[in-house]
């Protein structure tokens, strides 16, 4: 214990001293978008950084009145002395009569940074964004949108203390006893607060995402709580059988403990599994979630168990206590609901699979039908600066505003200067386009290297719209060659918006690879430690039938809109791309935990019973009853992180909430132990020559593999399954 509160303390202040340095900077080689970036990085370094947006509107008269002109280029002059900040192109320069709306009404400056936006820090950003929101007043409004102005959006993890609040409420509720209910609170409070100190120092080594902090103390609590519940309840469960507080906490890590460190395990193998994208940006959010994963784990097998040697009986409630002081012991750790419930789906195990398959292709539906893509800033909260400012350049201009198409292309000499140009009015003469900038052109600042030559388009549609990807890959595959064949030029399409369309093909691409290799290892994993074929073959087609019905609640509520005003949210898009690889990841995990929580029973059940059906019942009645609750704790932990409103935090959130009840619920408690009584004996089947090769991994215990030696004593036998 004290171990643990001196690494708290010392990585805490540590962590304090130095702070983090989480970055969204990723790389796509190989994609048009990226190789503009790096373009302009080498020939153009003063235009090769972000581009925000600085809309202007009045709600009387028109921006080129006077005094609105006089006020806006103050603010323009202040913007300008930003740090990073190269250029403001202003609606009232020679140029800027396209910047201005046809009512007059709204109007647009382009402010140039020399750097990505990631590497703004956020201090940067707020004070960017201050100082152009300080020129609103007097019937002016000022509106900021882009990456720096999300990144000075960005909210913390605001549902943290609703989610321990919730946990608390169920643990009590369960055990029965507030000390009970504190010790995996402490435990995970504990380990938490050690993880994301090591991720912040971890920050400064490995590229992180800004998001991985708050995604991983949402992993962490999950599962760092439902760790600790199991081994609690085993040691409870110890108690009340009458073994002593030394014995007891011996068998809780002999057995829930390993089923904890086995569980965990799978997590973090599944999370490492997206090092097979090949794409840095999911690199540190893998690593980060794995670290918080680990540490819950390492004290659930460490603090936990010297919290339980400290305070001993008292984690009983006092009835609980009077009863085995009176000599009053329990002969079972299984619930009589749970044992009815498996006593029925031992009557028509095909019926209760058949139903709860149903279930689940039922609610995988709206999957079929999901977009990738990134959605776009009018899809943020409603009273952020950058969905005000979407808001008014839609209104102003038209949506495709938000999210221009960048060309760009290496020129040298006047020939290629005018060849850009022709390339230029082909593409704003394609269906789907209302609008692009004259050509810039760069000279370059390298001796020997081709100046570059630069130009927007815009969209009709929004940057979200799928009108907006066809008309991207119509724009490279088609106009652009057309237009440069014969003239040398090769003319990139980038921008923000291609970047997120290139960054859904790059995913999609090695998705298949990622999920073979995350099924493959934790298939070898589950198939040592159950010496079976079977067991890790059903898993893995349990999983993926729950990820796909988590995937159909997102799509349904974030794309399709069912339900979305209950969250507030008022306006749909596509799926972040990189969510279904993480929400598959965490998925499996998670699903793995219940699924080795539930097995490794049944498996010290079929050790001592040597009979499946038996083994199945009689585990499901002792584990449901846990399982749910645990099920009951993630739920409301990532339901909490919805409060925060962040979208892609609400996305994880909506998501693991609704597969972790769909898993538990559903897959747990119905559809995997019915179809283990469907198969029977042949769920520990394992070839010979396949057996011998394979390490033994004891997830049984000690107890369950003497009892499979010897048989149970007189007074260990367990009561038959209580039928119907």
């Amino acid at each position: 214990m004290l171990g643990w509160v001196v690494a708290l303390i010392g990585l805490t202040a540590i962590h304090s001293a130095v702070g983090s340095a989480y970055s969204d900077n990723f790389r796509l080689s190989g994609t048009q978008s990226f190789d503009a970036v790096n373009l302009l990085e080498r020939n153009a370094p003063s235009a090769s950084g972000d581009t925000e947006k600085i809309v202007i509107a009045v709600d009387r008269g028109r921006v080129t009145d006077p005094a609105v002109r006089s006020q806006v280029q103050s603010m323009l002059a202040a913007l300008a002395r930003q740090p990073h900040v190269t250029e403001i192109s202003s609606p009232y320069g020679p140029h800027g009569a396209a910047q201005i709306s046809p009512s007059g009404k709204v109007a647009f400056a382009n402010a140039t940074f020399d750097v990505q936006a990631n590497k703004v820090t956020a201090a940067a950003s707020k004070a960017f964004v201050n100082a152009a929101r300080a020129g609103s007043g007097h019937g002016v409004e000022i509106e900021v949108e882009g990456q720096v102005a999300q990144a000075a959006n960005q909210q913390g993890a605001g549902g943290l203390p609703f989610g321990f609040l919730a946990a608390g409420v169920v643990l009590f509720i369960v055990f029965g006893s507030l000390l009970a209910m504190l010790l995996p609170l402490v435990t995970a409070g504990l380990s938490l607060g050690t993880g994301v100190a090591v991720i912040g120092l971890l920050s400064h080594v490995i590229q992180m995402a800004s998001f991985s902090n708050e995604l991983s103390l949402l992993i962490g609590l999950g599962v760092g709580v439902d760790y600790a519940l199991f081994i609690v309840t085993r040691y409870r469960q110890g108690l009340l059988r009458g073994l002593s507080g030394e014995d007891a906490v011996v068998e809780a890590v002999d057995t829930s403990g390993r089923a904890v460190l086995f569980a965990g395990v799978i997590v973090c193998i599944a999370m490492l599994g997206m090092f097979a994208l090949g794409v840095s940006f999911l690199y540190g959010v893998a690593v980060a979630t794995s670290i918080a994963v680990a540490f819950t784990v390492i004290a659930a097998l460490t603090l936990l168990p010297a919290l339980l040697g400290l305070f001993g009986m008292r984690v009983l409630r006092r009835r609980e206590r009077r009863a085995l002081k009176d000599g009053n012991l329990r002969t079972t750790d299984e619930s009589a609901g749970w044992a009815r419930w498996a006593g029925w789906m031992q009557q028509r195990p095909a019926v209760f699979a058949a139903v709860a398959a149903g279930v689940l292709v039922l609610l995988a539906i709206p999957f079929l039908s999901m977009r990738l893509g990134s959605a776009d800033s009018g899809s943020d909260p409603s009273g952020s600066t950058t969905r005000k400012a979407y808001d008014l350049l839609a209104e102003g201009f038209g949506p495709g505003y938000n999210g221009p198409l960048q060309l760009v292309a290496p020129v040298s000499g006047p020939t290629q200067e005018s060849a850009f140009m022709r390339v230029e009015r082909a593409v704003a003469a394609t269906s789907g386009v209302v609008g692009s900038t004259r050509p810039q052109f760069i000279p370059s600042r390298a001796p020997g290297r081709p100046g570059v030559a630069l130009a927007e388009v815009y969209p009709k549609g929004s940057p979200q719209d799928a009108s907006t990807s066809d008309l991207l890959h119509t724009v490279r595959n088609t106009v652009v060659p057309a237009a440069e064949r014969g003239t040398g030029l090769h003319v990139l399409v980038g921008g923000q918006t291609a970047i997120f369309d290139d960054f859904a093909t790059v995913l999609s691409r090695k998705l298949p690879l990622f999920l073979t290799i995350v099924i493959g290892l934790s298939f070898l994993l589950l198939m040592t430690v159950f010496r079976s074929v079977v067991i890790p073959a059903i898993a893995a087609a349990m999983n993926l039938l729950s990820a796909a019905a988590a995937f159909g609640v997102v799509t349904a509520v974030f794309q399709d809109g069912i339900g979305a005003s209950l969250l507030g949210i008022d306006k749909t898009g596509p799926i972040e791309a990189f969510v279904p690889v993480f929400m598959f990841a965490i998925l499996f995990g998670l699903s793995m935990d219940y699924e080795v929580f539930l097995v490794t029973r049944i498996y010290e059940e079929w050790h001592r019973r040597r009979n499946n059906r038996e083994a199945v019942t009689h585990g499901l009645a002792a584990t449901g009853q846990t399982i749910t609750a645990a099920a009951a704790i993630m739920v409301l932990v990532f339901g909490a992180f919805i409060l925060g409103g962040e979208r892609i935090i609400d996305l994880f959130g909506v998501g693991l909430a609704s597969a972790v009840l769909i898993d538990a619920l559903v897959v747990r408690s119905v559809l995997v132990p019915a179809l283990m009584l469907k198969i029977g004996d042949a769920n520990w089947w394992l070839p010979r020559w396949l057996d011998r090769p394979l390490p033994h991994l004891r997830v049984e215990g000690a107890a369950a593999r003497e009892t499979a030696r010897h048989g149970p004593a007189p007074d260990q036998a367990v009561p038959e399954p209580v039928a119907g």
